[in-house]
Formats: C-alpha cells, sequence, structure tokens
C-alpha cells in the first residue's frame, strides 16, 4: 500500500476541479465537531479531512466538514447514521446507497449496509479512499 501523501496525490490528481468545494476544515473546525459529537476523531481521519475532503471524484461524497449545510456534513452524517442503526462504535466516513463506509474501534474501515457489517474491509481511511473513493 503506498502512504497516505501518495494516495492524496492520486486523489488529487483524478478529482474533478470543475466542482464546487468548500474548502478544507482548519484544526478548530476539527475540535469543534469532535466537542458536538462527544468523541475524539481518529488521527487519520484528521488527515483525511484536513487534506482530501474538499475533493469531488467519482460517485462517492465522504463526510466533509466545512460547509454545515452539505448533506455530507460530518456531524449530520454521523446522527443521521446512529439514528438509522449504526452503533456508536463505529464512525461513518462516507454515506452510500445501502448503509456507511465506517471506522472501526481498530481505524480500519467497514462497510456497514443495512444494520449489517459486510465481509469486505481495508486497513484504514487511505486504503480504502485508494480501493473505493478513488474507483467510485
Amino acid at each position: 500500500m503506498n502512504n497516505y501523501e501518495d494516495i492524496i496525490d492520486e486523489l488529487r490528481d483524478v478529482a474533478n476541479q470543475d466542482s464546487f468545494s468548500a474548502g478544507l476544515p482548519s484544526e478548530d473546525d476539527l475540535v469543534l465537531v469532535e466537542e458536538e459529537l462527544l468523541l475524539q476523531i481518529p488521527m487519520d481521519v484528521k488527515i483525511f479531512l484536513l487534506e482530501v475532503s474538499d475533493l469531488s471524484l467519482g460517485s462517492l461524497e465522504p463526510i466533509t466538514i466545512s460547509d454545515p449545510r452539505a448533506h455530507t456534513h460530518f456531524p449530520e452524517v454521523t446522527a443521521m447514521a446512529w439514528e438509522n442503526g449504526l452503533p456508536r462504535e463505529y464512525i461513518p466516513i462516507c454515506q452510500h446507497k445501502d448503509g456507511y463506509y465506517c471506522i472501526d474501534e481498530n481505524n480500519g474501515v467497514i462497510d456497514w449496509q443495512n444494520g449489517e457489517v459486510m465481509e469486505e474491509r481495508w486497513d484504514g481511511i487511505w486504503s480504502w479512499a485508494e480501493s473505493v473513493w478513488l474507483h467510485s
């Protein structure tokens, strides 16, 4: 697997540069979201949000923080996921048709669909970004 800097470069290379972006969040924005959700965002997810949450590529739309009105706004996605039955030990990083891609307790990524964890898993958010988001 590539290191995350290589994956960031790869994501930026294929991203839709013409799409509207709310921009990247600040460290202060991350702290506010952590306080709002009463959880600590894992470091890799923080880096993901700070480095690539402004990108638009493929058919998946991962969580964002910069625009609270966006349907991808992290607190809103998380509240909706938990309301839809996602166990609170999972942190959603991307909603998809049948469920959510989520960070699990080991900082891996799982696919939670229709109330069940699917078999396929990824080592972390960067592995998921390279394997799933990049090719969506």
